[in-house]
């Protein structure tokens, strides 16, 4: 299918109706003929290096941390590192607010693709257009975050790409490459279901800086 085709789909997906030509595997995000170019294969291990923008670091598995302690992230949102034992739900999850950043983190070491935004700076109309894509969608999850560089970030564990629109192409590219990709996933398998993790009232957000007890990127304290 042309970047024409795709994004046809995603405006139908958004709308909520399936329209003839567009599969319900490729509006899911998986590995179709129709999104060939950008799903990982045992030869093109990780497609996100051809979309635009796309930041990478490797980043080893990550520690785990106490759900009283904080980790210094060298970006917010983070792209992986040390976490809480704790994962956020990630079964295709819309948080109403913000998330505690060191339980979203391991739902990235699970596989998940996190997609955050600016409250301040994305419209109600955007924020339905960017949850169309993660409702009911395994290894997703979105929440708000304010104050950040730009309107819309996606995460994956090591990938990050930073947005201002959500009706970016780039968006549905990031996520079909790097969405449970083998490649690409510390723990390959991982569930999403997280019963324990309220989904109603998660951990929330703190926005102050990490003080000098905060765990560093290397896990050793």
């Amino acid at each position: 299918m042309s970047s024409v085709g795709i994004r046809a789909c995603a405006v139908v997906f958004a709308a909520g109706t399936l329209a003839a030509g567009c599969s319900a595997d490729a509006i899911e995000g998986k590995a179709t003929a129709s999104a060939d170019s950008f799903a990982p294969s045992p030869s093109y291990q990780d497609p996100s290096e051809r979309i635009p923008g796309v930041v990478s670091a490797e980043i080893p598995p990550g520690v785990h941390v106490l759900p009283t302690e904080r980790v210094a992230y060298p970006s917010i949102p983070p792209m992986g590192g040390p976490h809480d034992a704790q994962w956020a739900d990630c079964t295709g999850i819309v948080y109403a607010t913000a998330l505690r950043t060191e339980n979203a983190v391991h739902s990235l070491e699970h596989g998940a693709v996190w997609i955050t935004y600016d409250p301040a700076r994305v419209s109600a109309r955007d924020q339905a257009t960017l949850s169309a894509k993660v409702t009911g969608r395994p290894y997703t999850l979105m929440s708000p975050l304010p104050d950040m560089d730009h309107p819309i970030s996606l995460q994956s564990w090591g990938r990050q790409l930073s947005l201002d629109t959500a009706d970016d192409e780039r968006i549905d590219q990031f996520i079909i490459a790097l969405r449970e990709n083998p490649y690409t996933t510390p723990e390959v398998g991982a569930t999403c279901s997280s019963p324990r993790f309220d989904r109603n009232d998660p951990p929330p957000y703190d926005p102050t800086p990490p003080g000098p007890d905060a765990v560093p990127m290397s896990g050793i304290r």
